[in-house]
């Protein structure tokens, strides 16, 4: 069949072996010192491989090529953890870290590959309120001027490029899809948009919208999602991240409340 596959040329690798660590499935090995398709079977045609290549050796073409078989690289990737539990001991008994989000179906992110790719889920919760409530206007308002600021991220990875769209922390989410700039313009990103949101970011100046809108609709066709929040900076080569969203929208005939906010490049809501 035809499909979307990767395909890496050769005389632009030189071997630095990132791409092997950004694939989850264990489709790319280093053989002689470059970088190589072990199998059409083991690509799922994602890229996540794509945007961590340095030297941009690694190109998503449609060609000719086996079915993705994601029977066959769970037995690869068992094989392989395995085997590096063997070299490295933890067939001793190592415990799992605790934390870690396992999604069920979908490509198999979540094993293998990059740990930075891995799915997690953070539990955020409010602040105590007791001494809140009966301390003095005066002292809580100190108070909260010198506390640190909580992180109100609640899942890991944030990039569209790297997220699982079978990630169950999908399941029944306000979506919050980000231009990556947005977070470090506008001071308030994380109380304002980022609290009580699954959220995703990519760069729709650098990177492939159309890409965008194909992982997005996989995501929305998978999850009943709630809610939409589109942030963009005024800048016009922005819009592409809106368009993403609008395209995955109607590809998957999803009907939610949707809200886009633009801001300015001062950092304030326009």
């Amino acid at each position: 069949m035809k499909r979307k596959i990767i395909t890496i040329h050769e005389e632009l690798c030189t071997g630095c072996g990132i791409c092997v660590d950004a694939c989850h499935e264990g489709a790319i090995e280093l053989v002689d010192g470059v970088a190589r398709l072990v199998s059409d079977s083991y690509c799922d045609g994602f890229g996540d491989c794509l945007p961590e290549c340095p030297t941009g050796a690694i190109e998503m073409i449609e060609r000719e090529a086996d079915d993705y078989d994601d029977e066959a690289v769970r037995r690869r990737m068992a094989e392989r953890q395995a085997a590096h539990a063997g070299s490295s001991g933890a067939s001793h008994g190592e415990a799992t870290q605790p934390g870690h989000a396992h999604a069920h179906g979908g490509h198999g992110h979540d094993h293998g590959g990059c740990p930075g790719s891995m799915a997690r889920m953070f539990r955020r919760e409010e602040p105590a309120s007791a001494h809140a409530a009966s301390a003095p206007a005066v002292d809580r308002a100190a108070e909260n001027a010198t506390a640190p600021r909580p992180s109100e991220l609640r899942q890991w990875p944030i990039q569209i490029h790297l997220v699982n769209p079978a990630n169950s922390y999908f399941d029944g989410a306000n979506l919050l899809v980000a231009a990556d700039c947005t977070a470090f313009a506008y001071g308030d990103f994380h109380k304002d948009f980022i609290k009580n949101h699954i959220t995703l970011i990519g760069c729709p100046k650098l990177d492939d919208n159309a890409y965008y809108a194909e992982k997005l609709t996989e995501i929305l066709l998978q999850h009943e999602i709630r809610s939409i929040t589109v942030a963009r900076m005024s800048v016009p080569c922005c819009g592409g991240i809106v368009q993403a969203v609008k395209q995955a929208m109607l590809a998957s005939q999803t009907i939610v409340p949707y809200r886009e906010v633009t801001i300015s490049l001062e950092g304030e809501l326009v």
